[in-house]
């Protein structure tokens, strides 16, 4: 049996923000004093009011990099590509936490993505191998230093490497119990890695099909190497198996790093190349 192995990829994915928030606060910390979106002009308001559940918005990719975000709500019954469905503040531990504390985005994965399962439904592989994800902001660096604590959480329609955002239906409840071609993540292109996700009710020669667990919670990260290899050889068995055991066949994978690993996320995605 030939496995011919496409290039792999290896990237940080939404699902985890608070990985992806360790970045953003590294940036926050070595910022200069021009306004960015995290450090507001002199004359924007402090933003201290703590926003509203179940709210819909339009949301894009790079207002997903920043920490806080105050852009409008609009009515869910219209075009929206986020809704917020987690609204909390941080326990009194935090009271005197830094706006760069690492911690916070540890907390907001635990509260966040056990939530965000009940919302959209499925399994923990069938989410990580979907084009939904969360993203998750706090106040304004002024308002946390007045004293604001909340966090909220959205889901969006898009993962880390989409260049644009869809648009959400209007009843996101358990949508990814029956795995909607239009809301699993495929790929169009001669390989994985680099390459946008589009839903698999798109043209594709890519699928995300199967996921692999590398540990349980409380086990210590492999390493990147033995990570890479334990994914690689997971999937080239089972994407053989999905694929029903041909005589040939092509197969990716994608694996994450240590800091997705410290938030909770213990998954690898092993994708098929399929006729299309």
């Amino acid at each position: 049996m030939e496995a011919r192995m496409a290039r792999t990829g290896r990237r940080l994915r939404r699902t985890s923000p608070a990985a992806f928030a360790a970045v953003v606060l590294a940036l926050l910390a070595a910022s200069c004093s021009n306004a960015t979106p995290d450090e507001p002009a002199e004359d924007a308001p402090v933003v201290i009011e703590t926003p509203r559940a179940d709210a819909c918005r339009v949301l894009e990719p790079q207002d997903a990099a920043a920490s806080s975000n105050e852009r409008d709500v609009v009515d869910c019954t219209e075009e929206h590509t986020a809704r917020t469905f987690v609204v909390d503040e941080f326990p009194p531990a935090f009271a005197d936490a830094a706006y760069d504390d690492t911690r916070l985005g540890e907390h907001v994965y635990g509260v966040c993505d056990e939530a965000f399962a009940k919302v959209v439904g499925g399994d923990e592989s069938a989410r990580l191998r979907s084009l939904l994800s969360w993203v998750w902001f706090r106040p304004q660096a002024d308002a946390w230093e007045a004293g604001a604590r909340w966090f909220r959480c959205d889901v969006v329609g898009g993962t880390d490497t989409a260049e644009t955002y869809r648009p959400l239906p209007a009843d996101l409840d358990k949508i990814l119990d029956t795995q909607p071609d239009e809301w699993m993540a495929c790929v169009q292109g001669p390989q994985v890695a680099g390459a946008p996700r589009v839903p698999c009710s798109e043209p594709h020669n890519w699928r995300a099909a199967t996921t692999i667990k590398l540990g349980k919670a409380g086990d210590d990260y492999p390493g990147d190497r033995l990570a890479e290899v334990r994914t690689r050889d997971f999937c080239r068995t089972s994407i053989s198996a999905w694929l029903d055991y041909p005589d040939s066949y092509e197969f990716g994978f994608t694996w994450f790093g240590q800091a997705e690993w410290e938030v909770g996320n213990r998954r690898s995605i092993c994708w098929a190349k399929i006729d299309r």
